[in-house]
């Protein structure tokens, strides 16, 4: 059977949990077919700054195919089916969510170890959960994550603003994530594009991340250069490799799907036959 038949006949299952700030919407998939012997800790999905479950699409279905494992998404609190906000994310908003929501989920769910796996700004949240979960966090996966923000970065933000000005484009917002559309639009860009956010890096916090780590990076990504995965896999404190594929922008998952699943099923494999 293949790694799409198999996704296909995955068992899902939809879930609200409670956090300390509001209710968060969290979706599970569990493989139809056993490929290990023992448990496998979970994947856990962290979207990017305009995601949500439903924008993953097709990918967590067959990412707990190709490797055997469960995998665990959730809408961040103000995204997709969680419930809003009304605060604007502080500029301490990647690493807070390692502080306080991931925390919850991961306790209603009794997650015991894990692997990260993070989108976009979600990528920087996965090395967030990762160096403060160290014990627990057995791999890591960043994909399109910035590392600081640089010219690239801006450039792609400014474009991303004229673009979701466009009635039917901001329209596309609000098929996933509602009445909640304009705070997840200001909320990625003002926060990225202001001044005072110039200057964040996630140099401190990668020389805590000791579990084994991939980065991967598109290497046409228009929200960022492949100095981003150079920098996470140069600054972490374990084993570490970055892959940069080559005719791809900022979703890999989406844009070059199988060779995503090949490397992630690939890396994990090898980790797990290191005895890491």
């Amino acid at each position: 059977m293949s790694s799409m038949q198999e996704a296909q006949h995955a068992i899902q299952q939809d879930l609200w949990l409670e956090t300390p700030d509001g209710r968060v919407f969290a979706r599970v998939w569990t493989p139809a077919v056993a490929m290990h012997e023992g448990p496998q800790s979970p994947i856990v999905l962290f979207h990017d700054s305009l995601g949500c479950v439903e924008l993953w699409r097709g990918f967590p279905a067959r990412l707990s195919a190709s490797t055997g494992r469960k995998v665990i998404a959730y809408d961040r609190l103000g995204f997709g089916r969680s419930d809003p906000r009304s605060d604007r994310p502080t500029f301490a908003f990647i690493a807070e969510e390692a502080e306080r929501c991931f925390p919850a989920v991961r306790e209603q769910l009794a997650i015991q170890r894990f692997v990260a796996f993070g989108h976009s700004v979600g990528g920087g949240m996965a090395v967030h959960c990762a160096n403060r979960f160290a014990d627990a966090c057995e791999a890591l996966i960043t994909e399109s994550a910035q590392a600081f923000v640089e010219d690239r970065t801006l450039a792609g933000l400014q474009e991303a603003k004229a673009l979701f000005g466009q009635a039917e484009q901001f329209a596309r917002l609000g098929k996933y994530h509602g009445d909640k559309a304009r705070w997840v639009l200001d909320a990625w860009l003002d926060t990225w594009l202001s001044p005072g956010f110039a200057t964040w890096s996630l140099a401190p916090v990668l020389p805590g991340v000791g579990c084994p780590l991939l980065a991967i990076h598109g290497f046409d990504d228009e929200y960022g250069s492949p100095r981003h995965p150079q920098l996470i896999a140069q600054l972490a404190g374990g084993p570490s490799r970055a892959k940069v594929l080559a005719d791809t922008r900022h979703v890999p998952h989406r844009e070059r799907e199988q060779a995503v699943l090949d490397l992630v099923a690939g890396f994990l494999r090898a980790k797990r036959h290191a005895g890491c």
